[in-house]
């Protein structure tokens, strides 16, 4: 018992570190097919060929124009947290109902929850506490954002999915901080918002924590770029595994007036 108390103890590092991922990239993306982005880069058509330098600049000037008309939203989420390892395996389910308005406030109201009482209590209910406090000011949301201030960008060629083209970047962090990383992002040519994102913390989120992958996935809703799926595997040192799975469902958008 005491070695799953001390592993679990462990996940919420890396859980709280995947979901921050997913606040700084709050309306930047729109879902992907997953099958069809896997596919190697190839050179970007001539319709849509621009300098990674250029792509970038948009990307951060849409990301800035969307944040700035998102006003608020209801949404559902489900989360599931899956540990394996000795000398037994762990599991929880939870239903979140969240409030999100603007610039970073967030509500969160549990409607459900099933599974090891020890995940929820020192994992799940931990990180909605620490999501509710973080991000609120803007010099927070500065560090975490998409942006050339904390990343430098290499345009690797186009993909497409669902006859959309995408630009394939990949990204490396400029500082050993908390909550940037390192990875392939998929831009959407037309919108400028990340779809997809497949990547590694660049700094690791705790000593115990050997690896981690982060995917995740974008929706575009009522003209903004939410999060849709969220999937995090992470082994860790003494030998367990722990997958982390959030869905994002039922969004209702309110955006700000016209000017």
């Amino acid at each position: 018992m005491v070695a799953i108390l001390f592993e679990v103890a462990q996940l919420k590092h890396l859980v709280r570190w995947s979901l921050w991922l997913g606040i700084a990239l709050l309306v930047v993306g729109t879902a992907a097919a997953e099958a069809e982005t896997d596919a190697v880069p190839v050179p970007c058509p001539a319709a849509t060929e621009l300098s990674g330098k250029d792509i970038v600049a948009r990307l951060m000037s849409r990301n800035m124009e969307r944040a700035r008309e998102l006003r608020s939203f209801q949404s559902t989420r489900q989360y599931q947290l899956h540990y394996i390892g000795f000398p037994s395996s762990l599991g929880a389910e939870m239903r979140v109902k969240v409030t999100y308005t603007a610039p970073g406030t967030r509500e969160f109201k549990i409607e459900s929850e099933s599974g090891s009482k020890l995940i929820l209590n020192q994992v799940l209910h931990r990180l909605l506490e620490s999501e509710k406090d973080s991000n609120s000011d803007e010099a927070g949301r500065n560090a975490m954002a998409v942006s050339t201030a904390n990343y430098s960008f290499s345009l690797l060629g186009c993909a497409s999915a669902d006859g959309r083209t995408l630009y394939v970047m990949r990204v490396e962090p400029l500082h050993d901080k908390r909550y940037l990383y390192r990875g392939t992002v998929w831009i959407d040519a037309a919108d400028f918002a990340v779809t997809r994102i497949e990547a590694e913390p660049a700094k690791n989120p705790s000593f115990w924590t050997k690896h981690a992958a982060i995917h995740h996935e974008y929706q575009k809703v009522d003209g903004f770029y939410l999060p849709v799926l969220n999937r995090t595997v992470s082994d860790v040192r003494l030998g367990g595994k722990a997958v982390l799975t959030i869905r994002y469902l039922d969004y209702q958008v309110t955006a700000a007036d016209p000017q």
